[in-house]
């Protein structure tokens, strides 16, 4: 299938370089390209390899019907004239982790998550619990490694975990998952996909190729969800229903008690529904309760979701970086009874702060960065909040110095990506932390 083939690469990130040298060795006549430049040592390989490496703005033109395949970075956006073209041409369109796919080994028990928000949590914990039961498992996918790149670790009868972005669900043919976990759905990526509806659609695709011998484990308590999931073959099981939920005593499976709230060192409802998902899933695994319990109590969380930094004078520090829409950040400010200053704004991607109009009560005083500062402030002038137009982090770290008194929360929780400042949104949240190391 991938052999004698003539292959365009669009994006020399970690997918395309790991599909690049997953391929070269078949024949294959291979055209990786980037809008930027690459590592020099890394060109150089690949031009051993026998792969041809382009640099250019105009990636269009590079396209025509010569091409057996395409291989598309998923950062490259569905409303681009590159997919318009592709589509125009009607060539074949694949992102890194449908070619992994058909290089598995036969009996790969395959856990896909995906989600709006919570994913790389439900993930993280679906991960360290399976190692923690002894079980051969591999992690891949949106949580920072290329499926591409972990393949040749892959064994039969291993389980493949794969945490999979809206992104990465758009160019998948064949690739299918036994274990399907949507979180969540909301408003989120609009300018990638052009409508809502897109984007509910493109989720509901992590459910591709699905029978009744695959399970679908499905927010019950997400409208979205259960709407784009209503159709398909999988075996469904639901969490945040009546058998499966969070009350304020404790997480249940099955109504049985797993664990107290009082004995995860996670907080937030949005914590305890994703291990909750993650529950439902290591439930099919066969866990011990103990264990469970044990890692909880010392789960400290992902790094750049609601994560805990320091505390100086009583002002505790959190950096939320991954949030990257209003949802994550609605979530934030339901986490903390304490008065708030929240730093907001990012990217411009034509969103609305309105989601955040029920959940203000706390807030003592906002910092608007980024491109949508102004949007921002103009946002919180609407609902009588103090809001100061500082741009960027650090400024905005000045200003909340003036700001902050004793019992106070400093959380940066954006609502927006980050590539308006930062590459990605960890060094937008390694940036904070460096500022609140020296604050």
């Amino acid at each position: 299938m991938y052999e004698n083939k003539k292959i365009l690469i669009l994006g020399a990130g970690k997918s395309g370089l790991s599909v690049a040298k997953l391929l070269s060795n078949k024949n294959n006549d291979i055209t990786l390209s980037d809008v930027k430049d690459i590592d020099e040592n890394e060109r150089l390989l690949l031009e051993s390899l026998g792969i041809k490496v382009v640099i250019t703005k105009n990636q269009c033109d590079l396209i025509d019907d010569n091409y057996d395949l395409v291989i598309k970075n998923p950062a490259i956006m569905f409303t681009s004239d590159i997919v318009k073209k592709l589509n125009l041409l009607n060539i074949r369109t694949e992102n890194e982790i449908e070619v992994a796919y058909h290089f598995l080994p036969k009996n790969v028990n395959i856990i896909g998550v995906t989600g709006s928000n919570g994913k790389t949590t439900t993930t993280t914990i679906i991960y360290e619990l399976l190692k923690l039961m002894k079980k051969n498992v591999v992690l891949a996918g949106n949580i920072g490694m290329a499926l591409c790149s972990v393949v040749d670790k892959v064994k039969e009868n291993d389980i493949l975990l794969i945490e999979i972005s809206d992104h990465q669900l758009c160019d998948i043919h064949d690739f299918k998952t036994n274990i399907s976990v949507l979180t969540n759905i909301c408003q989120t990526h609009l300018d990638y996909h052009g409508s809502y509806e897109h984007y509910k659609l493109t989720k509901g695709k992590i459910f591709n190729k699905h029978t009744n011998n695959d399970m679908a484990i499905i927010n019950y308590s997400c409208l979205d969800c259960l709407e784009v999931s209503k159709n398909i073959n999988s075996k469904i099981i639901y969490f945040n229903d009546k058998n499966n939920y969070v009350t304020e005593n404790g997480i249940y499976l099955d109504k049985d008690l797993i664990i107290s709230l009082n004995d995860i060192k996670l907080k937030g409802i949005h914590n305890y529904e994703n291990i909750l998902a993650a529950l439902v899933v290591l439930k099919e695994f066969g866990f011990d309760k103990e264990v469970v319990r044990k890692f909880l109590k010392g789960f400290n969380g992902v790094s750049h979701r609601l994560e805990f930094v320091r505390e100086i004078n009583d002002v505790s520090f959190y950096n939320d970086s991954k949030s990257t829409n209003p949802t994550s950040t609605v979530t934030a400010l339901k986490t903390f009874n304490q008065p708030i200053h929240l730093i907001l704004g990012g990217l411009n991607r034509n969103q609305s702060f309105d989601e955040l109009d029920n959940y203000l009560g706390n807030v003592k005083i906002v910092y608007a960065i980024g491109e949508v500062t102004d949007l921002v402030n103009d946002y919180c002038k609407s609902k009588n909040i103090k809001c100061y137009k500082c741009f960027t982090l650090k400024e905005a770290m000045k200003k909340i110095k003036e700001n902050i008194i004793s019992g106070d929360i400093v959380l940066l929780s954006p609502g927006s990506a980050s590539q308006d400042q930062y590459l990605k949104f960890e060094d937008r949240g390694n940036q904070f932390k460096n500022l609140v190391e020296n604050f």
